[in-house]
């Protein structure tokens, strides 16, 4: 895998839930600085981790991804949260260096 992938509401169960790998959503919106500034980190961690790990990104700000942003209690941004096996396993909140982050991502993906 190379780069992020966008998912919603719409696509949410199939991309995330059902996932045969691991899954690192990036519960993020446009307005949101430290969030822009995570996303070339994100884009490098997704070709590195290749087909270990999957990363999405899922818009906080869309109305159709509303009901997905409280269930999951998206309080504040950026939020990751780690899926395995369609459960969250980890969470990671605010912004992150990707030489703190590549390494809490690998001990939580095994």
């Amino acid at each position: 895998m190379s780069k992020t992938i966008d998912v919603n509401s719409a696509n949410f169960q199939e991309e995330v839930i059902n996932s045969k790998i691991p899954v690192l959503v990036d519960f993020w919106a446009s307005w949101c600085g430290p969030c822009l500034m995570m996303a070339p980190i994100l884009d490098e961690l997704s070709e590195e981790f290749g087909e270990r790990l999957k990363i999405a990104k899922f818009d906080t700000e869309a109305a159709e991804n509303l009901a997905l942003v409280y269930q999951y209690q998206i309080q504040s941004i950026p939020n990751m949260k780690l899926f395995k096996d369609g459960k969250v396993v980890k969470e990671f909140i605010g912004f992150r260096p990707k030489e703190m982050f590549k390494p809490e991502l690998q001990e939580s993906i095994g």
